[in-house]
């Protein structure tokens, strides 16, 4: 659905994305993730063809967005950077004005994605009195409206309550779903893409580090958790046997290579060592991420 070979963008000398290669296929939500100046917008402000890539190429849909751009992006709908609307007229009313931005759109389209979004009975309200959550699912109307294949989401989250991140989160889940649509999630809210995407990219000064499953992402953690009523007795029995490379924070292990979590806990009970728990701790996404751009720092 999404394929980018090998793309460069520069800005005068100053390079925004840099040997990117990329490929998102079809059904799948897909997080890209990077702090701000990663490379996410210009990313995809390319997907989108307001970007000229440098070298390399953008394809989406199957058409390469540089020199076909109204048929890969026909069956395309996005939320990029902050989406405006007027604020005085209703939501109906804007959604019908930015329809032919794109292609003629019946009434019933119109009905139809207002429905999907969870706006029914307050459509034909001022936008001007609309919660940001409204707002926000007032943006994702209108990046329905075109019956898209592939829904891009440039921060959907933003400026959202805790409340409002939940609803959000239960429309793409239901659009995913429902409409069996691919999306790309960009976003700076990691447990939202902990709990959405099934594949990540990270980026870090417009190079991709990572690209792989979000499991081989939260997996990745050697830590091993040990809880004892004497921590130190448990740790000084492991170091006496090889069986630990470090301690983490007086709360857990880094097992040496070949030893398992059973074989420490086998260990400690020999000894005697009165044990609690000892497992294998999960790192959160949040945990890999920071990781990752740490060891990625120039």
């Amino acid at each position: 659905m999404i394929s980018l070979r090998e793309v460069h963008k520069r800005f005068g000398k100053r390079p925004a994305v840099e040997s990117l290669t990329l490929h998102v296929p079809r059904g799948e939500i897909f997080g890209l993730l990077g702090h701000n100046g990663a490379g996410k917008s210009t990313t995809i402000g390319m997907m989108l063809g307001q970007v000229w890539p440098t070298r390399g190429e953008v394809h989406i849909c199957g058409y390469n967005v540089a020199t076909h751009r109204a048929q890969a992006l026909r069956h395309v709908g996005a939320i990029f950077e902050a989406p405006a609307f007027y604020d005085y007229l209703s939501g109906r009313q804007n959604l019908e004005i930015l329809s032919h931005y794109s292609a003629p759109t019946s009434a019933a389209r119109i009905h139809e994605v207002i429905d999907w979004v969870g706006l029914r009975g307050r459509e034909d309200s001022p936008v001007k009195t609309y919660s940001h959550g409204m707002r926000a699912r007032l943006a994702i109307a209108q990046a329905l409206l075109p019956q898209p294949e592939l829904l891009i989401l440039d921060e959907p989250g933003s400026g959202l309550d805790p409340e409002g991140i939940a609803e959000m989160r239960q429309t793409i889940l239901r659009l995913h779903q429902d409409l069996n649509l691919t999306i790309l999630l960009s976003s700076h809210l990691l447990s939202e893409v902990e709990q959405l995407c099934s594949r990540i990219a990270v980026l870090n000064r417009g190079r991709k580090v990572f690209e792989g499953n979000l499991a081989e992402a939260k997996t990745g953690s050697k830590q091993v958790l040990l809880r004892a009523p004497d921590f130190a007795a448990a740790v000084e029995v492991l170091r006496r046997r090889a069986m630990i490379a470090s301690v983490v924070e007086g709360k857990a292990i880094v097992l040496s290579d070949g030893q398992t979590v059973a074989d420490a806990a086998k260990a400690l009970v020999e000894a005697g060592v009165a044990l609690e728990g000892i497992w294998p701790r999960e790192q959160t996404l949040e945990d890999f991420y920071l990781n990752l751009v740490k060891a990625n720092q120039i």
